[in-house]
């Protein structure tokens, strides 16, 4: 990082892609605490940038504010340092300028971003093999007798040169026999689940480039550790590397040093965490590069604090699950760069149906990974994660898939376990459907599984704690999942959903309401609106109630008439329906019984 001050026209033009971004897309609060904190900052006023002023300029608080009860201004504080984190990691890793608001205060401060580059430009005849093959792809014939062409004499060994140009023919020569396959189960699979055309629409992405010419379909990034630092800290970021990477489903995970020079084409979704020493004496230094471009996509400075053998399992823990998920910086950057495989498109597409969870996201995500069911895809992540959407499906009623039920959706997750017997992913998803069944004590038995399979993955003791909480012991999941959400730079709207009841079950209504504030983004689920008009009574805020009611009685009107009908549908404990109705009723939503 260069530490030299950005211009303040730079400043304002980074301000406002981050408030336009994706990652600030889901929170109004973070993005009116930003504007203001950097808005002010740059008008001068930095010495004004107090707890107590926040509070009322940003959130409306009156003279009566005590920031020794009310946490609002630290915990939103706090949020917006982990969305800026995240945010630079993944959508805005290629930003000019870095905003971040230091801890300990609330002064906002910016660094130059510099980025890495590869150091050497590619070989000339290098971009011309590639460019030739890509005409190949599109004529066997002529991949063959480019190959003729290419062939050495006999006796004699291949140069270098053309042995690369040997390796690109093979990579050509697999995808003309994977595409020739496709077109073979194509016409001997009959319809397909979905009634779309799994070959055509493979063949549309290559053609497009929206999936990595050279990749077979269910190929996941690659990802290795390099260990350039000499120390004991370091040793043990590494073995907590090695512990968290085996376990995470969305990546290939390599235990040894990528082989040869990089390559564009064959390492375009390789990666790599470097272990480096850090700045000062007992940090340690993690980057996690694109191993084709040497891109730096991801840094982070551990302290000796962190390192320590009681800390740096959630320190780790932390780092990798926001770069590995679907939702992470890999994926993102694979996105970005346009080089999805079939396999990484449908996650993505599954991640973003998480995040916003509306009928057509989820249509989209559903017929991606379905395509790749017709083709009798290996991956487990395939069937656990369509066993989830086939749930989603058959709960809220979406028209695609017709006629979803809990039943198929079951089937599925067997499938997924049964063809990963030691995938988290399937584990989860078995768990999550026989929660929804109303079977407690088998849900958290195999989330339990889950999260035993890979404690490094922040989203496996979500939803072990969403498990625990949802079969009523309270008391159980709410710290875990509070833990997980404290850790993790970003998560999806479930996470808050889960905290709400927690907090809201155990008596903390501060921290129910401030978890129900985060479900804003989201108004395609009754619960979750629920959620919000019970928090918005609880913190007093009854204009916004009134709204709430309004809005679920014309969103939701089966809901907003029984409530109870819903809940108990959804196999929520007794307990919980109870409280929950009580507290709609006393929120003034018609009469909920």
């Amino acid at each position: 990082m260069q530490h030299a001050t950005p211009a303040a026209p730079a400043v304002r033009e980074t301000l406002e892609r981050l408030l336009a971004s994706e990652t600030f897309g889901r929170s109004e609060r973070a993005r009116k605490l930003l504007r203001y904190l950097v808005e002010r900052e740059q008008a001068g006023d930095a010495d004004k940038l107090k707890g107590f002023s926040i509070a009322m300029d940003v959130f409306g608080k009156d003279g009566d504010f005590d920031p020794s009860t009310d946490a609002v201004v630290r915990v939103q504080a706090g949020r917006l340092r982990d969305l800026l984190q995240h945010y630079f990691a993944n959508e805005g890793v290629a930003e000019p300028i870095r905003i971040a608001i230091p801890r300990g205060g609330y002064v906002p401060s910016y660094e130059l971003n510099a980025i890495r580059l590869p150091v050497d430009p590619e070989p000339k005849e290098h971009v011309e093999a590639v460019a030739d093959l890509s005409g190949s792809l599109e004529e066997p014939g002529m991949a063959a007798a480019h190959a003729a062409s290419l062939m050495p004499p006999v006796g004699r060994e291949p140069p270098p040169s053309l042995q690369r140009h040997l390796q690109f023919f093979w990579l050509a020569i697999v995808l003309v026999i994977a595409m020739l396959g496709v077109l073979i189960l194509r016409q001997g699979s009959g319809a397909l689940l979905a009634g779309g055309d799994a070959a055509s629409t493979i063949e549309s992405a290559v053609a497009t480039g929206s999936i990595a010419p050279w990749a077979p379909i269910e190929t996941l990034p690659l990802v290795y550790i390099a260990v350039k630092a000499d120390s004991a800290g370091a040793a043990r970021v590494a073995a907590s590397l090695r512990a968290g990477l085996s376990g995470f489903d969305t990546v290939n995970f390599i235990g040894r040093d990528a082989e040869g020079p990089p390559d564009p084409v064959t390492d375009a979704i390789s990666f790599v965490f470097d272990v480096l020493p850090g700045p000062t004496a007992g940090d340690v230094t993690l980057e996690l590069q694109s191993v084709a471009t040497g891109r730096v996509l991801l840094s982070r400075n551990l302290t000796a604090a962190d390192s320590t053998p009681s800390t740096v399992e959630d320190s780790v823990a932390g780092i990798l699950s926001s770069a590995i998920p679907a939702s992470g910086t890999i994926y993102n950057y694979i996105e970005q760069s346009g080089i999805q495989t079939g396999l990484t498109e449908c996650l993505l597409l599954n991640d973003k149906y998480y995040l916003d969870q509306s009928a057509k996201s989820h249509e989209a995500a559903y017929r991606c990974l379905e395509n790749l069911a017709t083709l009798d895809a290996k991956s487990s992540l395939v069937y656990s994660e369509l066993a989830g959407l086939h749930l989603e499906a058959a709960t809220d009623h979406y028209a695609y898939p017709a006629g979803a039920t809990i039943e198929q959706a079951m089937s599925l997750a067997r499938r997924a376990v049964q063809m990963g017997p030691t995938s988290p992913y399937a584990h989860r998803a078995y768990g999550y459907l026989n929660s929804r069944l109303g079977n407690s004590e088998e849900s958290i038995r195999w989330m339990r599984k889950a999260y035993e399979l890979n404690p490094y993955d922040l989203s496996m003791a979500a939803a072990y704690a969403y498990g625990l909480i949802f079969a009523g012991r309270y008391r159980e999941g709410t710290p875990i999942l509070a833990h997980a959400a404290e850790t993790s730079s970003a998560h999806p709207t479930w996470w808050d959903y889960g905290l709400f009841v927690g907090q809201f079950m155990t008596g903390d209504m501060n921290k129910a309401a401030l978890a129900s504030d985060a479900l804003q983004a989201t108004a395609t689920k009754s619960h979750y609106l629920a959620a919000r008009l019970i928090g918005a009574k609880a913190a007093g805020r009854d204009h916004l109630a009134n709204e709430l009611v309004d809005e679920m009685t014309v969103k939701f009107p089966k809901f907003a008439a029984d409530p109870r009908a819903t809940f108990v549908e959804r196999r929520y404990p007794a307990d919980l329906t109870d409280r929950l109705v009580e507290a709609l009723r006393a929120a003034g939503l018609g009469n909920a019984s």
